[in-house]
């Protein structure tokens, strides 16, 4: 009696399981809003922006805000930059005397509710991120370039960005 017992408590979950799995087929709601079927070719392929433009059009975004100053009423011993490492590292070599310097993000202490801080000198640190957008159809392409260094001290400028000459400019910011 005890075996039938222990082989019922292994082979029921074993059953009860594949009852559930058999019934593939959806519960029907009569409340259920009915789509019509939208066919294949229906949706437009995302645009999109070769990765290389991206990097150069982020390279343009930094260097506009770069060129602000920020940081200059406060104490930022640092800036990070949110980039994949190409361009922090572009950024790092043609920026390479900049005060504050630009550090490379494990240098960052990012803590809930603190403003950032340099984990070198424990001390305000400014981050700087650029959000590129989809191609527009006149070929500009706009982004928020955003600075950040705590709560009360953050911002943001709207860029259009466009090629011109064969190299991405800064063709208005808001």
């Amino acid at each position: 009696m005890k075996t039938k017992i222990q082989f019922l408590a292994a082979v029921v979950p074993f059953l009860m399981a594949a009852g559930c799995a058999t019934d593939h087929e959806p519960v029907y709601f009569a409340s259920a809003a009915k789509l019509p079927a939208t066919p294949p070719d229906a949706y437009a392929p995302a645009k999109g922006l070769p990765k290389a433009d991206e990097r150069r059009i982020q390279m343009v975004v930094f260097g506009y805000l770069l060129d602000r100053h920020f940081w200059d009423d406060a104490n930022h011993t640092a800036i990070f930059v949110q980039a994949d490492d190409e361009v922090v590292g572009d950024l790092m070599k043609k920026y390479a005397s900049h005060v504050p310097p630009i550090k490379e993000s494990y240098h960052i202490d990012l803590r809930s509710n603190q403003s950032p801080r340099d984990r070198d000198t424990g001390k305000p640190v400014m981050i700087l991120g650029a959000e590129v957008g989809e191609p527009n159809p006149d070929g500009s392409v706009d982004v928020i370039g955003r600075w950040y260094a705590g709560g009360a001290v953050q911002g943001f400028y709207t860029f259009s960005i466009k090629m011109t000459g064969g190299d991405w400019a800064v063709a208005s910011v808001k």
